[in-house]
């Protein structure tokens, strides 16, 4: 059966780009730029982009360019004979599901939150009921799932219309919508009365704050934030390899992804800090900057329901981008490895989806007692912890030795696939830094993860 591939350069950019970017790019990144040191920490954390992010993409991208296939049958193609590299084919195929297990809650949650605040829920209520607000929203266990079921729906519906009709053409309306309500809330976000002092703290660098938070962890919150950010390791990326011709060379493409994926998390602090130094609120981490404390902003802006809505357009179109793509590669994986059709494959997974969604739900509500990781932890945090500290970077770590080692794929394939094309060549001279130091600061953000997760209280 003949691949299908892109209509567009332009369709294949935005939707790798869509996978890239999700909701971290707007909750954590402000956050934690916020606390090492603001400018600082952007440069920090672009460095890392550029030695460690942009490698790896162009990797995933030339295993599923090469194989034409998804990581459910990539290493089958590519591996040398008698190898046993396929074996990650189901620790790949895992990654994305268990992604999809608490992302699709956390989607459900901002198209929820966008409803609630056109409908003007949260206009005259106090900062202490605004917050209330998200805290019965997540002890409802029906509406929560029913949330959810919409977004796998919408995810699923746009993924049975084909690559091209479905997924192609709305990524590239969602994605073009998204850059300019981002823009559209920026320039709102940063022409508020006081906002010069967020832009200062976002902007202006501080090493002082980068001292006293310890240069060793701010350069390995730099370094953390820009590996996740691209969500590598699962194949996630890969599929779209697999979909594109060899007419550019593949580490032109990444660096484009990764420019797009940057200025959107660049953008979305632009639009938080500025506007939480107007009215004064500190922008605290995770779900409680963008379920509780902006919702005050929003209240306290004149207009205050159109630009709220917006935002939440904005956060639904950065969920269900990842959502996409993350469920076209799981279409991928059934009619790889089956030979099914397109929409047997989305009819089954659909349910599937949904049924392997509940337990994240449920985790707020009725097993609302479990702690999993200790403290106050619950499943998303579990299926969290699996995806980002354990499959992502070991994923790459995969990758990285598929790509270099003479007993997997190998640099010459890997270099000759990466470069085919016109555009940005991937250097000869990184050989030996990606063969050899590379893996080391992956394992090392791996062990990391573990000593920040269950050691540094």
């Amino acid at each position: 059966m003949e691949r299908e591939k892109f209509a567009s350069r332009l369709g294949f950019l935005l939707i790798s780009a869509g996978c890239a970017i999700g909701i971290g790019n707007v909750w954590r990144f402000p956050y934690i730029t916020g606390v090492y040191g603001g400018a600082i920490f952007v440069l920090i954390y672009l460095l890392f982009l550029l030695i460690l992010g942009l490698p790896i993409i162009a990797m995933e991208f030339s295993v599923g360019r090469a194989s034409r296939k998804s990581v459910a049958l990539s290493f089958n193609v590519l591996q040398p004979k008698g190898t046993k590299w396929h074996v990650y084919r189901w620790f790949g195929m895992a990654g994305n599901y268990l992604l999809m297990m608490f992302y699709t809650t956390v989607a459900g949650w901002m198209l929820a939150y966008f409803v609630k605040i056109a409908r003007g829920e949260f206009e005259g209520k106090t900062p202490d009921q605004v917050g209330a607000i998200f805290g019965n929203f997540t002890a409802q266990t029906w509406e929560q799932i029913a949330w959810m079921i919409v977004i796998v729906l919408l995810g699923f519906g746009v993924c049975s219309l084909g690559l091209q009709k479905g997924v192609e053409k709305i990524t590239k309306l969602m994605m073009c919508s998204l850059f300019i309500i981002m823009i559209v809330l920026a320039v709102r976000a940063v022409t508020l009365p006081g906002a010069i002092e967020g832009l200062k703290f976002y902007l202006v660098p501080d090493v002082s704050k980068m001292i006293e938070n310890g240069v060793a962890n701010t350069i390995f919150a730099a370094m953390g934030q820009a590996f996740f950010t691209l969500s590598l390791g699962i194949g996630a990326m890969a599929i779209f390899g697999s979909y594109i011709g060899k007419e550019r060379s593949l580490m032109g493409e990444s660096i484009s992804i990764t420019l797009l994926d940057t200025s959107v998390a660049l953008i979305a602090g632009l639009i938080i800090f500025p506007s939480c130094a107007a009215y004064g609120i500190n922008p605290g981490e995770g779900p409680g900057l963008v379920f509780v404390t902006l919702p005050n902003v929003f209240n306290n802006m004149m207009g205050g329901r159109l630009w709220g809505s917006l935002f939440f357009v904005f956060m639904t179109f950065a969920a269900l981008s990842t959502v996409i793509a993350v469920f076209e590669n799981i279409i991928s994986f059934a009619i790889d490895l089956t030979g099914c059709s397109r929409k047997k494959a989305v009819a089954v997974n659909l349910v599937a989806i949904i049924l392997l969604s509940l337990p994240c739900v449920l985790g707020f509500t009725v097993l609302s007692g479990f702690h999993p990781l200790g403290g106050s932890s619950n499943i998303l945090d579990l299926e969290d912890f699996i995806v980002s500290n354990n499959l992502l970077p070991l994923g790459s770590l995969v990758y990285l030795l598929f790509c270099t080692s003479r007993y997997g794929w190998g640099w010459k394939n890997f270099i000759t696939e990466c470069n085919q094309g016109k555009g940005v060549k991937f250097p000869q001279w990184a050989r030996f830094y990606v063969s050899y130091i590379l893996p080391i600061i992956v394992l090392l953000i791996f062990v990391q993860g573990y000593i920040s997760k269950f050691f540094v209280k």
